[in-house]
């Protein structure tokens, strides 16, 4: 079955016990969330209700329909950069349409059980896009974290450099203040505690301080208003073919990368708790929780890993942990929400500043570098556009770079070889290929590795070095894994040469049964004849000898 959520199986034996952990757990994660869901949307250029929204609705039904036992959702940085070019371009309607067509794209991915084919896309470019998500998180909240005064940051990486240097004089030593005291409770609150998140002490001393002495610092009320206590009502986005035509593009992105970072995150959730989350159920369930989340003018939501791995840590093991997580929120929003406005902007730009660092990878960064070169360009490039030019083409332009740099592997692996014969003094009408006698009107040539469209032309260049041509040409097929359509053609082509020329094909060890099944689809053992197609080489000679005495 590709669709059955995880929460079925875990309340079969549900405990009291358990039942403590999960709320526990849920609890702990709502309050780590609530900043983060806050900031998330401010960094995205909405509003920061918006963010709430997206942790409540989204992270409750990518918990109650999800395929991983302990997958947190909501609104997360890796999809800043997305949301804040959409939003430029297209406005706050244009995101709701765009998260909605992307919910549409996720369902159907789990529905045509997509989910074990995008994990595997290649890790070089998950840490290129990721490093280069979080330079330009990093670069966007400079801003902030300086107090510069200064107008919009423009959206250019190099632009957004370029004007805070025009006025790095204007700096806020106040705001300075502020972030770096927000940097330093969140690296060493640990030290004192687990169970109460870093960011969120951040969050009540900072506060505290600018309202308390009432420092110049901008705050969330400042520059958004009020923040509403409760949810909105839902609309449901018009939609028509020219909305479409116009949002695919960014709606496929939010897909892609909603996909695969929801994914990866159940991934490392199973590697915590020993788990095997349900890949297309997973992607149907992130697919449900964007649509819900558009309808109530939410943001895009996708598994959030930092979140899932303090669900796991703090007892959550069942998605009861996730749902509390969810109406944690809720409650907060209802009750506090309103003091959420008092949040000093400066102590949100210290919070990105350390998801941006985490997101950075930049030990494995280091790593790949040190790696294989082809490996080495696939991060690089992919860094470098998605700074400098955009995510969507960085991954499309990473993705077709991998698959060539892949084949190119493949075809230095695949081998074609005309196997040279020794001539034997006791007779001069055999030859030998190891201990195998082979007759002189005999040609032997082995294929090793792949036979696809990128190494059929080793194929063709390998047959050119026939000298005289055979009575019958023997083609060794015992190392050849897969073949494609271009494969096939090559064969055929050989096939209806050798015709010609009188010269009778013979394939011999075809041991792959894809390579098999392939061969009896387009006709071509049919057309050779199974006489002519033999298991073994020994096989092979023995049916040579005989067409030649015939």
């Amino acid at each position: 079955m590709f669709f059955k959520p995880k929460i079925l199986d875990t309340l079969q034996h549900y405990t009291l016990q358990q039942f403590i952990k999960d709320l526990l757990a849920g609890l702990i994660v709502g309050v780590v969330a609530l900043p983060l869901a806050i900031a998330f949307a401010i960094a995205s250029g909405v509003s920061p209700e918006k963010g709430l929204y997206t942790a409540i609705i989204g992270g409750f039904i990518v918990s109650t329909l999800g395929g991983s036992k302990v997958q947190i959702g909501g609104p997360t940085g890796a999809f800043i950069v997305i949301v804040y070019g959409i939003v430029m371009q297209y406005g706050i309607s244009g995101l709701v349409i765009a998260t909605f067509i992307a919910g549409i794209i996720l369902i159907i991915m789990g529905l045509v059980r997509l989910g074990a084919v995008i994990k595997f896309i290649p890790y070089p470019l998950i840490v290129g896009f990721t490093s280069g998500i979080a330079l330009i998180i990093f670069s966007s909240e400079v801003k902030d974290f300086l107090g510069l005064n200064m107008g919009s940051v423009p959206a250019g990486f190099l632009s957004k450099w370029y004007q805070f240097s025009l006025h790095i004089n204007t700096t806020n030593v106040y705001a300075l203040a502020i972030g770096a005291i927000t940097l330093l409770i969140i690296i060493f609150w640990p030290r004192i505690s687990h169970k109460i998140p870093g960011s969120l002490i951040a969050i009540l001393l900072t506060t505290t301080v600018v309202q308390f002495f009432h420092l110049p610092v901008e705050t969330i009320g400042s520059r958004f208003g009020a923040i509403p206590n409760h949810l909105p009502g839902p609309i449901i986005p018009t939609i028509n073919f020219s909305v479409i035509k116009a949002l695919i593009q960014p709606a496929f992105t939010i897909a892609l990368l909603g996909g695969i970072e929801s994914l990866l995150s159940a991934v490392v959730a199973d590697g915590m708790i020993g788990g095997n989350h349900r890949s297309n159920t997973e992607l149907i369930a992130q697919g449900t929780a964007n649509l819900f989340s558009a309808i109530f003018g939410g943001i895009p939501v996708t598994g959030a890993i930092a979140r899932t791995a303090t669900n796991i840590k703090n007892g959550g093991r069942t998605p009861i942990a996730g749902i509390i997580h969810s109406i944690t929120l809720l409650l907060i929003l209802v009750l506090v929400g309103k003091w959420a406005a008092l949040i000093p902007m400066p102590a949100l730009a210290g919070i990105l500043v350390i998801v941006a660092y985490n997101m950075s990878e930049w030990e494995n960064f280091v790593s790949i570098l040190k790696g294989p070169k082809s490996d080495m360009l696939v991060l690089l490039a992919t860094f470098f556009l998605t700074v400098l030019i955009d995510l969507t083409v960085a991954i499309e332009i990473g993705m077709v770079l991998a698959a060539f740099l892949f084949m190119r592997k493949m075809i230095q692996f695949s081998e074609v070889n005309l196997l040279p014969k020794e001539m034997e003094n006791t007779d001069a009408d055999n030859a030998s290929i190891g201990n195998f006698s082979i007759p002189k009107e005999v040609e032997v040539f082995e294929i090793s590795g792949p036979l696809f469209f990128g190494a059929t032309y080793k194929f063709k260049d390998a047959i050119k070095f026939i000298e005289k041509t055979p009575k019958v040409l023997i083609i060794r097929m015992r190392q050849v894994p897969i073949i494609d359509v271009t494969g096939i053609k090559t064969l055929q082509e050989i096939y209806k040469e050798s015709k010609h020329r009188g010269t009778k094909l013979i394939l011999s060890e075809v041991t792959s049964a894809q390579v098999m099944q392939e061969m009896k689809a387009a006709r071509l053992l049919f057309a050779i004849g199974k006489a002519n197609v033999t298991e073994s080489f020994e096989g092979a000679l023995k049916r040579s000898r005989t067409i030649l005495h015939s």
